[in-house]
């Protein structure tokens, strides 16, 4: 073999702080890949079994910071960031927050981690545990921030989950997080409305829960276009829809169901 021959490229070292159901998912991924591993969580007993899947296991956050030169935090809210973090020096350190935050709190925080001397990489998970580390689940990390940064540690943060970068702005992680589980949190809530209309007829939860998952799932791609104005291809006239809407809020009423969900989706209808 010729001495100019390159060596392959170790594992990159990183941190993590949080080992709850997500953190450990991401922790057990990285392991399984061989990435040199440093694990805090609050709960130390949460780290035992990474501890006998090769994990380093530090006593304190700041020990652990400061084992690695990636640090990734997966913790409960912002504030638990802060506290996590306030002993730790973060100097020449990369930082990647993946805990849910929103837009101006990932700004603030972007500053705070420039002001302590590193670099900072926001991340959204679009995931549930059980898709960690699975690449055709279909689950994957959306990050923003500087797209060298992000380039340079894409390799490792691809490991758990596919990638996608949204832009340099810190926040726009936590707004494209935000804004699609707005929409997953609507739509579980149109289907506990849905199940709630149908609880009394004797009809059978199994088989309609299969309907109703198959139309939800027929309907997803119609979705992709409320972000577009309304042309003159449009199926549904307003007449039409304010007729559907108007249907729906009297069915809810003869059930007894409440109807504030609909009323806040379909915004002013006649007769109501």
């Amino acid at each position: 073999m010729s001495d100019n021959a390159s060596a392959p490229t170790p594992p990159t070292p990183l941190t993590l702080l949080g080992l709850g159901a997500m953190g450990t998912a991401l922790a057990r991924t990285w392991l399984a890949a061989g990435h040199p591993l440093t694990v805090w969580n609050r709960s130390p007993g949460r780290s035992t079994e990474l501890a006998l899947r090769g994990a380093r296991v530090a006593a304190t956050a700041a020990e652990a910071v400061a084992a690695s030169p990636l640090v990734v935090t997966c913790l409960l809210d912002d504030a638990s960031v802060r506290e996590a973090l306030a002993d730790a020096d973060l100097t020449g350190k990369d930082l990647v927050d993946l805990t849910t935050s929103t837009p101006a709190e990932s700004h603030a925080r972007a500053a705070w981690a420039a002001e302590r001397g590193a670099r900072f990489l926001d991340g959204g998970i679009m995931a549930v545990p059980p898709m960690i580390g699975a690449p055709d689940a279909g689950g994957y990390v959306l990050y923003s921030g500087t797209r060298a940064l992000f380039d340079e540690h894409r390799e490792v943060l691809t490991v758990p989950a596919a990638t996608r970068y949204v832009g340099t702005e810190a926040g726009l992680a936590a707004l494209y997080d935000v804004a699609l589980l707005s929409a997953m949190t609507a739509m579980f809530a149109g289907a506990r409305h849905a199940f709630a209309l149908v609880e009394k007829a004797g009809v059978d939860a199994k088989e309609f829960g299969g309907l109703l998952a198959d139309w939800l799932a027929a309907m997803a791609p119609a979705t992709a276009g409320f972000g577009a104005a309304p042309s003159a291809d449009d199926a549904t006239s307003p007449a039409v829809a304010e007729a559907g809407d108007a249907a729906l809020l009297r069915t809810a009423r003869e059930r007894g169901v409440d109807t504030a969900l609909l009323i806040a989706s379909a915004g002013s209808v006649s007769g109501i």
